[in-house]
């Protein structure tokens, strides 16, 4: 897709892979809607912050009648980049912090999407690519309600490319490794660090993904660091 022009959606724009995307897209000349809960330390005349907690309908309802009120309802592009991990053994999770990663991993994906797709089908065109995780892909230990919340996103995206693809709207879902953002500071003994992969590399990787032909689609992309580790002694 030509990115220049289009309008776009990106939600946890905060900081992170979303605040990079948005960096990258608003150097394309395409015009940013970014959602999220603290706005970002950015600033660009294509760039406009709207506050929204994704796995609040009623936030996201609002965020998008204020996107519409200035920006049109043309919007081609939605980066679904929200999300969050709470890590722990399984018995011992909290019930409030299971249900919060799915009411912002899974179930804002589904509030957001579903106000953008009419307007992709009327222009017969649209890209929405959902940020899983390795976690979609295979277990991880004490991490079962994240795990479980990006294996959802996966099942999501893959139908909703299914339903989608027919009407000219692709779906594509990233799956990153180990990434250096925020993610890890509530994580007890887990912190970024320069071995794992860098955000704007991630945000890059969406950026490309978007700009492929119109009759070429990426369903899924996985990412990893190439030395999470670092280099061999």
């Amino acid at each position: 897709m030509e990115l220049k022009n289009k309008i776009a959606v990106v939600t946890g724009v905060s900081k992170g892979i979303g605040l990079e995307v948005v960096k990258l897209l608003v150097e394309k000349e395409t015009i940013v809607a970014g959602w999220g809960r603290t706005q970002p330390d950015f600033q660009h005349p294509n760039f406009h912050f709207f506050t929204c907690d994704v796995s609040n309908e009623s936030s996201v309802e609002v965020a998008y009648q204020a996107t519409l009120a200035k920006l049109g309802a043309d919007i081609r592009i939605l980066v679904n980049n929200a999300g969050f991990g709470v890590a722990g053994p399984f018995e011992e999770m909290s019930s409030a912090d299971w249900k919060s990663m799915f009411d912002t991993n899974v179930h804002g994906i589904f509030y957001v999407s579903k106000r953008l797709i009419p307007a992709m089908k009327a222009a017969d065109e649209g890209h929405i690519l959902n940020v899983a995780s390795i976690a979609g892909l295979n277990g991880v230990a004490n991490f079962a309600g994240y795990v479980g919340t990006k294996h959802a996103v996966r099942g999501i995206s893959h139908s909703m490319y299914m339903e989608l693809r027919d009407f000219g709207i692709k779906v594509s879902t990233i799956y990153p490794g180990s990434v250096q953002t925020n993610f890890f500071d509530e994580i007890p003994g887990m912190r970024a660090h320069e071995n794992m992969m860098r955000p704007q590399d991630v945000a890059l990787t969406i950026v490309q993904t978007l700009e492929t032909h119109p009759n070429y689609f990426v369903a899924d992309v996985e990412c990893r660091p190439l030395r999470p580790k670092g280099k061999k002694q």
